[in-house]
């Protein structure tokens, strides 16, 4: 391999290392100076563009974010100077004119991360849209990659996001951390969209080659380092890590699902549960309760020692009730309330919510195991037909199918 072709394989591996690793970082930086999502999108890639060109030739910066951050603003004033109405244009350009980057300089690009995952959560815009967003600017992923994880056409997607940063520009939607009278439910509206991130990362389709999940923990993560100790998000990346620690052993290898209890606890991440519990641990003292490290803390005593420690468990979803009056929380807790012993009355609970959750895989699997242990094999046997039919993915259908065959032996 000739030197050209080794420093240009070089170059491309560091651009590309930087764009993945800090791209939310500098579009952030951009949208803060730039006010307009799509122009900071635009000119962050002529950026990378240009250092394929200029550090193949000159070879790589002595800081690498600075040089794209200050080439992208360079570009995004071309770009003003070729579009824009006169007035606005002025006005435009003696913003980004004031105060000279120096891309030397380690710390010039102020970390405004946090302001834009605020910006992109707004309440204002519908939750598929701040989805989305979110994934766009601080994940990085393209626009095929967010249809194909939602199972949309491209072009659906597309027009979705740029409604998205449009309303986000006619609304002038504050790009600021919110005060402390409106924190509280705006950083819920922000976990509750990477929660979804998360969610979706379980059942996303080969399409999309990124991992979701690891996504959201990554995004918890950066809201935890940028807004430390809040017991909520905490608590919060508490649940993320110790679910998504059991991974390896939630399938087996016909690729069918694994109920918790039967999982080969050697296949979990233990250093993800470790970190997770700590955390957990971390939240409660801070003496400022919320659903998430409630659920957090479900999910650790699930992991904890040889058993669950189910009226432990039962006594958590009765305090996750009080802040989230779900059908489906009430469901969680009826299957506790089971494992406690009390089969007869989880039943009873679960008739009361037949109507609600008829649409419910979940619901009909617990009903099934439920009439199952009670040997009432023809009604189990119907409510593993209805939650066979509802299955989201091929292995949870491949579980069920398992557990209705096992009473026809």
């Amino acid at each position: 391999m000739s030197q050209a072709a080794a420093q240009a394989i070089a170059v491309t591996r560091a651009l590309n290392a930087v764009m993945r690793d800090d791209r939310g970082r500098l579009i952030a930086a951009l949208i803060a100076r730039l006010r307009d999502f799509q122009l900071a999108e635009d000119a962050l890639q002529e950026a990378a563009a240009s250092a394929l060109v200029h550090w193949g030739r000159i070879g790589l910066p002595d800081n690498p974010h600075g040089w794209l951050l200050k080439v992208a603003l360079r570009k995004a004033i071309d770009r003003l100077r070729g579009g824009a109405r006169e007035a606005q244009k002025s006005a435009d350009l003696a913003v980004l004119a004031v105060g000279e980057l120096d891309e030397t300089e380690p710390d010039m690009i102020i970390d405004n991360r946090l302001r834009l995952i605020f910006t992109c959560c707004h309440p204002a815009l519908e939750l598929k849209s701040r989805v989305a967003l979110t994934l766009r600017t601080l994940g990085g992923l393209s626009t095929p990659e967010i249809a194909a994880a939602f199972l949309d056409a491209e072009t659906t997607m597309g027009a979705r996001l740029t409604r998205a940063k449009a309303k986000i520009a006619a609304a002038k939607i504050p790009f600021v951390v919110p005060g402390p009278e409106d924190l509280a439910e705006r950083l819920t509206s922000v976990l509750t969209v990477i929660y979804l991130i998360f969610n979706a990362g379980y059942t996303a389709g080969p399409a999309i080659k990124r991992d979701l999940c690891e996504e959201a923990i990554y995004l918890a993560r950066m809201v935890n380092q940028l807004k430390p100790c809040e017991a909520e998000v905490e608590g919060f990346l508490a649940l993320m890590l110790i679910t998504h620690a059991r991974r390896a052993a939630r399938t087996d290898d016909e690729g069918a699902t694994v109920a918790l209890a039967d999982q080969d606890r050697t296949r979990w991440d233990q250093a993800a549960l470790d970190e997770g519990v700590a955390l957990i641990d971390t939240a409660i003292t801070r003496r400022c309760a919320g659903p998430f490290q409630i659920k957090a803390a479900i999910a650790a005593c699930q992991v904890a020692g040889d058993e669950p420690d189910w009226p432990q468990i039962l006594a958590l979803y009765d305090g996750l009730l009080r802040y989230e009056p779900t059908s489906v929380v009430a469901l969680n807790r009826a299957v506790a309330l089971a494992e406690t012993g009390e089969i007869e009355a989880a039943l009873a609970q679960l008739a009361g919510l037949a109507q609600a959750l008829d649409d419910y895989q979940p619901f009909h699997a617990a009903n099934a195991e439920l009439l199952a242990r009670r040997g009432r094999n023809t009604e189990s046997m119907e409510a593993f037909d209805r939650a066979i039919a509802l299955a989201a993915s091929p292995a949870d259908a491949a579980f069920l199918l398992k557990q209705r065959a096992k009473l026809q032996k």
